[in-house]
C-alpha cells in the first residue's frame, strides 16, 4: 500500500498541478467530502463541499484561464501545532498570450489533509486583482449591483 502525500506534499501538488491545468489531478487531491471556502470572494460564493463540485470549479478555472501560463513562486509552507494542517503561501506569475504583459496573484492556502487528501482548506486569493487582470472587472461590478 502507497503512503498518502503529506499536507505540504498536497500542498505543492495543488499548486503546481493549477499552473499545470491538470485539473483532474488536482480534484483528486481533495476528498470525497471537502469544505473549501474562498473567504474573499467579492460575490460570497458558497463552500464547495463535493470533489464534483470541485472539479466544475476547476473546469470553470480552465476555461477562464484559457492559454494563460504561469507558475508558483515565493512558496513558503508553514507547519502548524496540528499535523494535518499547514498554511502555504505562495504567488503565481505568469504572463498574457499575445501582448506578454506579466502579471502576479498572491495566495495563502490553509489545508487540512487526512489520508493524503484535502478534507478541508480556506483559500484567500486577490479575486479582485484577477477580475482586473481578466478584463472581467465590470463583469464582476455588475454581478455585485
Amino acid at each position: 500500500m502507497a503512503q498518502s502525500l503529506s499536507p505540504r506534499e498536497v500542498f505543492l501538488e495543488l499548486i503546481h498541478g493549477v499552473c499545470e491545468k491538470r485539473w483532474d489531478d488536482v480534484t483528486g487531491l481533495y476528498a470525497e467530502q471537502t469544505d473549501v471556502i474562498h473567504p474573499l470572494d467579492p460575490l460570497r460564493a458558497p463552500a464547495l463541499l463535493t470533489r464534483d463540485e470541485l472539479h466544475q470549479h476547476f473546469t470553470r478555472a480552465g476555461e477562464v484561464l484559457g492559454d494563460i501560463s504561469f507558475e508558483p513562486v515565493v512558496v513558503a509552507i508553514h507547519e502548524t501545532a496540528d499535523p494535518e494542517v499547514v498554511v502555504g503561501e505562495f504567488e503565481y506569475r505568469g504572463s498574457f498570450p499575445g501582448t506578454g504583459e506579466p502579471f502576479a496573484r498572491p495566495g495563502i492556502f490553509v489545508i487540512r489533509v487526512r489520508d493524503g487528501q484535502i478534507i478541508s482548506s480556506r483559500d484567500y486569493a486577490d479575486h479582485l486583482g484577477m477580475a482586473r487582470l481578466l478584463g472581467r472587472l465590470d463583469e464582476l461590478v455588475a454581478a455585485l449591483a
